[in-house]
C-alpha cells in the first residue's frame, strides 16, 4: 500500500454499532491512542465483530460512547454540567484502555466551569421493620435531610409538617422527622413523595447506599442513604 492509499484509509469513514447506537468517524480518530483497545482493534491486533449490516459491533454502553469518541477527536473531556454517570464513564474508559481519559476522570478538578458549583442534598432513612408482620409493618422510621440550601429546608418544613411526629429541626442545615408505626406501603409512599419533592427542585440522584442489619430477633433495621446534586451559579458577596 503506497502513502496515498494509506492516507485515504486513515481518513475514510468507519461506522460502529456500539450497543445499538450508530457512530461514524475516521480510522485515524479511532487510532489516536495506539495502545488503547480501539487502537489495537483497528490496527488488526484485536478480533473484530460485525453486525448484520457489516458495521463494526462493540457490545458496550452506546450512549456513553459519545463522550469516548469526542475525547478521541479532541483529547479533551467535556461533559454536561448535569452529568451524573462519571463512575460508569470511568468503567467505559477502563474497558477501552484510553489512559489519558482514565487520568482525566481520576482528576479531582471539578467538571463544572469556574462560575458553577454543586449544591448537595443528603437524605438518610433509618427504618425498623417487623420481621413477622404480614403485611410488613414499619415500627418506626427516621428521615434526615442535610443541605446548605436553606430554601429547600424551609420548603420541606412548610410542606411536610403533617409527617412530623416527634421532631422538625432546621438548625445545623438539617431537617429530621420521625413517624410510625405504619403500613410498609404508606412509609414507602411518604419517602417517594419526599424524594420527588427534592428532584422537582432541580436535584438529581448522584448515588445511593443501602445497609441491612438486625438488632433484635423480631426486627430488621434498614438504612438508606441518597445523595442529590444540582449545579448552581456562584453568588458574589
Amino acid at each position: 500500500m503506497d502513502n496515498g492509499d494509506w492516507g485515504h484509509r486513515m481518513t475514510s469513514p468507519v461506522t460502529l454499532n456500539v450497543g445499538g447506537h450508530m457512530y461514524t468517524t475516521s480510522l485515524s480518530t479511532l487510532q489516536r491512542y495506539p495502545d488503547s483497545m480501539l487502537g489495537a482493534m483497528f490496527r488488526g491486533d484485536f478480533p473484530t465483530t460485525r453486525d448484520s449490516q457489516g458495521n463494526y459491533f462493540i457490545d458496550r454502553d452506546g450512549t456513553l460512547f459519545r463522550y469516548i469518541l469526542n475525547f478521541l477527536r479532541t483529547s479533551e473531556l467535556t461533559l454536561p454540567v448535569d452529568f451524573t454517570e462519571t463512575d460508569l464513564l470511568r468503567k467505559e474508559a477502563d474497558f477501552y484502555q484510553i489512559e489519558p481519559l482514565i487520568h482525566c476522570l481520576s482528576d479531582p478538578k471539578p467538571l463544572y466551569p469556574p462560575d458553577i458549583f454543586e449544591q448537595v442534598v443528603e437524605l438518610s432513612s433509618t427504618r425498623k421493620l417487623s420481621k413477622y408482620s404480614n403485611p410488613v409493618a414499619v415500627i418506626i422510621t427516621q428521615l434526615t435531610i442535610t443541605t446548605k440550601v436553606h430554601a429547600l429546608l424551609e420548603g420541606i418544613s412548610n410542606n411536610f409538617t403533617k409527617w412530623n411526629k416527634h421532631m422538625m429541626d432546621t438548625r445545623d442545615c438539617q431537617v429530621s422527622f420521625t413517624f410510625g408505626p405504619c403500613d410498609y406501603h404508606q412509609e414507602v409512599s411518604l419517602r417517594v413523595h419526599l424524594m420527588d419533592y427534592i428532584m422537582k427542585q432541580g436535584f438529581n440522584i448522584r448515588n445511593t447506599r443501602v445497609h441491612h442489619m438486625s438488632e433484635r430477633a423480631n426486627e430488621n433495621t434498614v438504612e438508606h442513604h441518597w445523595t442529590f446534586c444540582r449545579p448552581a451559579h456562584k453568588v458574589e458577596d
